[in-house]
């Protein structure tokens, strides 16, 4: 699997391509693994194998996540995680998550060939799931192991009704025997959220957090740069609206008389653009999923769903805007005869990396040949939950052109080999840290 290539940022990302495709993919001609599916399950298998020849045991945590621990000088010190994502979007690029979970993987594999123990064990971390693609909630598995989930937020369904319980219920690794039901098992060994919350990490048990992930942005390419250091991600605010009005015959319904959903939804849209644009800074505002109901083309739409997705490196600047979202939905709904109604579904609030942790990666650059440069993070990643647990740190990697969360999503192995350089340099400057 991939083994003809020397380790490094190369292999890394041949990884990757390989997980591009069936059985790592539930959707034909594209990538698109979600959590607790199939190709989430081999895509597993995959890793476990890649650990475990790195020099790891691998665990499976009630979360359903893939740990692979590689044992410290001192056995029980806090440990330094790697990790990153390996669920996807639908349609979805090669690297974004993965690429940070295989050069941990590579890490390791480096140390264990040079028969180095650091003062503290290392463990990566596969998070199940980062981007929210199945159930309606981001980043459960990662908030589960920082424990700052809600029980509540485990009672959600996917878009064929499958719940969480009943997903992880039935789950199991394609290896004999291993996962969280056993193939024998009379009875599901997940009993429910109190199994789910106890993949929280104990108190103490955690040293750091170091994330590698392809930048999802222009900035590094348009600098001329392989690598950043993260200061930081941007606050994130998502909503849920629902829009009302009547659904009737396309064909005798005066426009006059018409309450339709679909339009009103659409001026909607477009105010929340114009409010994120004259803003003119950082914020974003997105709408990024639709569904008008009932779906028909000779039906007047009564309902439109969309979510709303706004971001800023400034909370308050991000909630104004948000306010004034609510507002503008409103005068829209009322100037059209409809009712809008909007739920929120998760607020996470800003999360700066930790400054310590920010200077070691500026001098793991500057040793690997790279210009120290800091940027922020207007994406989500696991790395905002786990600040909940323990200092974080972050790496960009270049990406062309920006691109992600599409098939076009592209690295440079010379900028993953980059990386992994940075990484090694890291982790022994952490080492250097904790030893003196």
């Amino acid at each position: 699997m991939v083994s003809a290539l020397p380790p490094g940022g190369a292999r890394a990302v041949a990884r990757c391509d390989m997980l591009g495709a069936a059985p790592y993919s539930d959707m034909a001609g594209g990538l698109y693994r979600a959590y607790l599916t199939p190709a989430y399950a081999a895509a597993q298998r995959a890793l476990t194998e890649w650990m475990e020849q790195a020099g790891m045991t691998v665990r499976l945590d009630p979360a359903a996540n893939l740990i692979g621990r590689y044992e410290g000088a001192t056995r029980d010190a806090p440990a330094l995680l790697i990790g990153s994502h390996i669920d996807s979007v639908r349609d979805a690029g090669l690297y974004d998550g993965p690429l940070g979970v295989m050069l941990g993987i590579e890490a390791v594999d480096a140390l264990n060939r040079a028969g180095r123990r650091l003062p503290f064990p290392i463990e990566i971390i596969a998070f199940g799931d980062e981007e929210g693609s199945r159930f309606p909630a981001a980043m459960l598995t990662s908030r589960a192991v920082a424990g700052v989930l809600e029980a509540d937020a485990l009672e959600v369904a996917d878009r064929d009704g499958v719940t969480l319980h009943d997903a992880l219920a039935s789950f199991r690794h394609p290896s004999e025997g291993w996962g969280l039901m056993p193939r024998n098992a009379k009875t599901p060994a997940f009993a429910g959220v109190t199994d789910y919350l106890a993949a929280r990490r104990a108190p103490g048990a955690t040293l750091a957090y170091l994330e590698a992930h392809i930048e999802q942005g222009p900035v590094l390419e348009a600098k001329g740069l392989a690598l950043g250091t993260v200061t930081g991600i941007a606050a994130q605010l998502r909503l849920s609206a629902i829009v009302t009005g009547q659904a009737n015959h396309a064909g005798t319904t005066t426009m006059a008389l018409r309450r339709d959903a679909l339009t009103g939804a659409a001026e909607m849209m477009l105010a929340i653009e114009g409010i994120a644009r004259d803003d003119a800074s950082d914020l974003v505002a997105t709408v990024g999923r639709i569904e008008a109901l009932p779906g028909a083309p000779n039906v007047v739409p009564g309902e439109v769903r969309f979510s709303i997705d706004i971001r800023s490196g400034d909370p308050a600047r991000r909630d104004r805007a948000a306010q004034a979202i609510l507002v503008a939905l409103e005068h829209v709904a009322s100037s059209r005869g409809l009712a809008v109604a909007v739920e929120q579904v998760h607020d996470l609030p800003a999360s700066p990396c930790d400054p310590a942790l920010m200077d070691m990666m500026d001098a793991a650059l500057a040793d690997a040949g790279h210009p120290p440069f800091r940027l922020v993070s207007g994406a989500g990643h696991d790395a905002m939950a786990m600040a909940a647990l323990c200092p974080t740190a972050m790496l960009f990697i270049r990406c062309r052109a920006g691109i992600s969360h599409n098939p076009a999503e592209h690295i440079d192995p010379a900028d993953a080999e980059a990386a992994f350089q940075a990484m090694l340099g890291f982790i022994r400057k952490l080492g250097e840290s904790v030893a003196a």
